[in-house]
C-alpha cells in the first residue's frame, strides 16, 4: 500500500538492522519469503508471520538447538492473541501442542503422545512434532539451502509448511517444538486477502507436496476431490531434489515420526454413505468447528468433500479426526474420535444396516430424507445404506 511505504522506510532507518525489502508485484507469502531469505546474512534465518509478538528470550532457546546440530529445525511455541482484544493467552510448558495434518493435507494441532513424553526427561524438553504450523520457525541458512527452500512452483499461501514438514523429517533432520521459546500470533477468524487468481492455490500447492513427497499415499488426499487434480505444473525438479538428498520414503516417516495417523486404506469401507431410500447421503464437515453439530443428509453430489466417510477397524464412522457420534439423545454429532468404542463404536452389517452397538438402533433417514436418525432396527429401506467402497471384509455383522 503506498501510504505505508514512506512512513515504514524511515521508521526502519532508525533501527539500523532492519531491511526492508520490496517485491515489484504482491507475489505471496512463498515467494516473499524466499525474497527476503536471499537479502539475510546471518548464519540462522527466522521466519515470523507479521502478526506476531515475541516474549523476552524466545530466540535463544531456538538458536542453541541449532547450534547443537544444524539440521534441527526448530518452532516455538505458538500462544494465542486474541484478534479483538490483543489480550496475550500464555501457555504452559506441560500443555504444549504438536503438530499434525490430516487427509485433507490440513495442519492440526495435538496433545504430546505418551510415547514422546516418555521419551523426554522433563516438560521444558525439545518436542518433536510430525509437522509445524509453517508461520513460525528457524533453520540454520546452510542446512535451508540443503534442503531446496521452499518449492518456487508454489502460489502464494497453502501446503508449504506440511511440504517442508516432510522434507525435513524425511531428508535427515528433525522439526522440534521448543517449550522454553514464546512467540504470540494473532489466529485471525478469516483470511483478510482477496485472491483473484480464479485457481484454488492451497489445492494446487498440496497435489504438488503430495506429487513429490507422498509416495502411493497420495491417493488418500486425492481420493477426497475425485482425483481431479487440474494442473500443478513441473514438479520433475523437486522429484530430481529428492532423489539428490536421498530421502527416505513416506511409509517411513508414517511408521516412525506420526505413528498415530489414521491410515484410511486400513478402512474397511469408504466415501459416499448412501440411503438406499432417497438420492441422499450423510454429510458434515468433521473438523473441530463442527464438534457437537448434528449430522444431517444431503444429495448426493460424487464431489467427495463433506460426504467422504471411512469405517476404521475399530468401527469408528470417521474421517480425519471427527467421528459419528450418538449417546442416545435426539441427534448423531460429531465429535473428536476418541477410540474408546462406546459412542462411537457402528457396524456395517451384511443387511446393509448402520448399525450403533451401544444403542442397538439402527440408522435411519428421514421420511423427507433431510435429517440423519437412530431407531429400532427393523430392515426397512430407510435403515439401508451403501458405501462407495468396501474392502474385502467392509460388512461386519
Amino acid at each position: 500500500m503506498d501510504h505505508l511505504k514512506a512512513p515504514l522506510t524511515e521508521y526502519v532507518a532508525k533501527l539500523g538492522k532492519v531491511k526492508v525489502v520490496r517485491t515489484k508485484q504482491r507475489e505471496g507469502l512463498i515467494r516473499a519469503r524466499l525474497l527476503g531469505f536471499s537479502s539475510a546474512t546471518a548464519q540462522v534465518v527466522t521466519f515470523l508471520d507479521s502478526h506476531c509478538e515475541c516474549t523476552e528470550g524466545w530466540l535463544e532457546p531456538l538458536l542453541d538447538r541449532i547450534a547443537a546440530n544444524k539440521s534441527n529445525v526448530v518452532c516455538p511455541v505458538i500462544d494465542v492473541i486474541e484478534d479483538e482484544t490483543l489480550r496475550y493467552q500464555y501457555g504452559s510448558a506441560k500443555s504444549t501442542s504438536i503438530g499434525g495434518f490430516d487427509w485433507n493435507l490440513q495442519f492440526t494441532w495435538h496433545g504430546i503422545p505418551d510415547y514422546e513424553r516418555k521419551r523426554r526427561p522433563n516438560d521444558i524438553s525439545p518436542v518433536r512434532s510430525p509437522t509445524m504450523a509453517g508461520g513460525l520457525f528457524a533453520i540454520s541458512r546452510e542446512y535451508f539451502e540443503h534442503l531446496g527452500t521452499y518449492d518456487p512452483g508454489m502460489d502464494i499461501w497453502g501446503g508449504e509448511n506440511l511440504e517442508l514438514s516432510f522434507r525435513v523429517w524425511m531428508c535427515g533432520g528433525v522439526l522440534e517444538i521448543i517449550p522454553c521459546s514464546h512467540v504470540g500470533h494473532i489466529f485471525r477468524k478469516r483470511s483478510p486477502y482477496k485472491w483473484r487468481t480464479g485457481v484454488n492455490v492451497v489445492k494446487k500447492n498440496s497435489i504438488r507436496l503430495a506429487e513429490v513427497w507422498m509416495d502411493e499415499y497420495r491417493k488418500y488426499y486425492y481420493e477426497r476431490f475425485n482425483n481431479d487434480l487440474g494442473d500443478y505444473g513441473d514438479v520433475a525438479e523437486r522429484k530430481e531434489l529428492r532423489k539428490r538428498l536421498q530421502c527416505k520414503d513416506f511409509a517411513w516417516y508414517i511408521t516412525n515420526v506420526y505413528p498415530d495417523l489414521f491410515i484410511p486404506g486400513e478402512a474397511l469401507a469408504s466415501g459416499e454413505i448412501r440411503s438406499k431410500a432417497k438420492p441422499m447421503c450423510i454429510d458434515s464437515p468433521a473438523d473441530h468447528h463442527s464438534y457437537h453439530k448434528p449430522v444431517n443428509m444431503w444429495p448426493c453430489h460424487g464431489q467427495g468433500g463433506n460426504q467422504y466417510w471411512m469405517l476404521s477397524k475399530a468401527g469408528e464412522l470417521r474421517r480425519d479426526d471427527g467421528c459419528l457420534d450418538f449417546s442416545g439423545g435426539a441427534d448423531v454429532i460429531i465429535y473428536p474420535c476418541h477410540s474408546q468404542k462406546g459412542n462411537q463404536e457402528w457396524s456395517y452389517r451384511e443387511d446393509n444396516t448402520l448399525y450403533h452397538l451401544n444403542t442397538q438402533k439402527c440408522a435411519e433417514v428421514s421420511i423427507d430424507g433431510k435429517k440423519l436418525s437412530m431407531a429400532t432396527c427393523t430392515g426397512i429401506d430407510r435403515q439401508l445404506w451403501q458405501w462407495q467402497r468396501k474392502s474385502p471384509s467392509g460388512a461386519n455383522s
